[in-house]
């Protein structure tokens, strides 16, 4: 027997069921990601559709019975970070469909949140114009989140979205559906930038900040997220290579 679990502060059912038909029908999908992602307009308004791949058989399990799907901790987390004033598109509804077996299917609907470009750009981008700037207003994002006790598991560069407001800049993260809520040692803060660049000038200009932010020794804390990233760099090269000789003797 199937049943489903819907939450949402705003929408009826019957909306969502529309906001999904939109969703199945709309072929503007965003990035090439193991996830669907769509933007869909319902009612003049763009949104956002996020349908999760149906998860393993001990995940359908757990997100049965013992954790929250990863729509659900989609929508908490983002009512969190709403409620502590950082920057993430509204939080819609999420939907379950559970069988006897466990989680089959999960979708999460949140608002489009416009902007200009994402921290990708700030590393791959020579014309983009005043990184200095950014990168600074960055950090006192990462500081006001970190103060928050809020810590962004998967803090990639493609996660947080960026707009141009005058001489300001204002963050949005997305994919939310790994986060820690906790009162983050200064260590782990510096850690937690690890993702974010594989260039050392970029660490010098957030570290300088962050410390300023923190009142901590500038110096130390540069060469702090430096370790971090260097060791997260040469972990995820190596899984690649990994990767790549397990593909080759496969196709051998």
């Amino acid at each position: 027997m199937s049943r489903e679990k819907f939450v949402s502060g705003t929408l009826s059912r019957k909306r969502f069921q529309e906001i999904l038909d939109l969703f199945h029908q709309s072929t503007q999908q965003l990035g090439d990601d193991r996830n669907k992602i769509k933007i869909v307009t319902y009612q003049g308004e763009k949104l956002v559709v996020k349908s999760f791949r149906t998860p393993n058989f001990i995940n359908k399990i757990a997100y049965r019975f013992f954790r929250k799907s990863k729509a659900a901790r989609s929508y908490y987390n983002a009512q969190y970070l709403e409620q502590h004033g950082i920057g993430t598109p509204s939080p819609i509804a999420f939907l379950e469909q559970l069988t006897a077996l466990g989680l089959h299917e999960s979708y999460y609907v949140s608002a489009y949140a416009n902007h200009d470009f994402t921290y990708r750009e700030i590393i791959n981008d020579d014309q983009l114009q005043d990184k200095e700037n950014i990168l600074k207003q960055f950090s006192k994002f990462m500081y006001d989140m970190h103060e928050a006790g809020i810590y962004f598991l998967d803090h990639s560069p493609g996660n947080t979205l960026i707009k141009k407001e005058g001489d300001n800049y204002t963050f949005s993260l997305v994919d939310l559906n790994r986060m820690k809520f906790y009162d983050i040692p200064y260590e782990d803060r510096l850690k937690n930038f690890e993702r974010l660049s594989p260039k050392k000038e970029m660490y010098e200009v957030m570290g300088a900040e962050y410390a300023l932010l923190s009142k901590q020794d500038p110096q130390t804390t540069i060469e702090t997220m430096w370790k971090y990233t260097q060791q997260f760099q040469e972990a995820f090269h190596r899984k690649k290579r990994m990767k790549k000789k397990i593909k080759g003797i496969f196709k051998s």
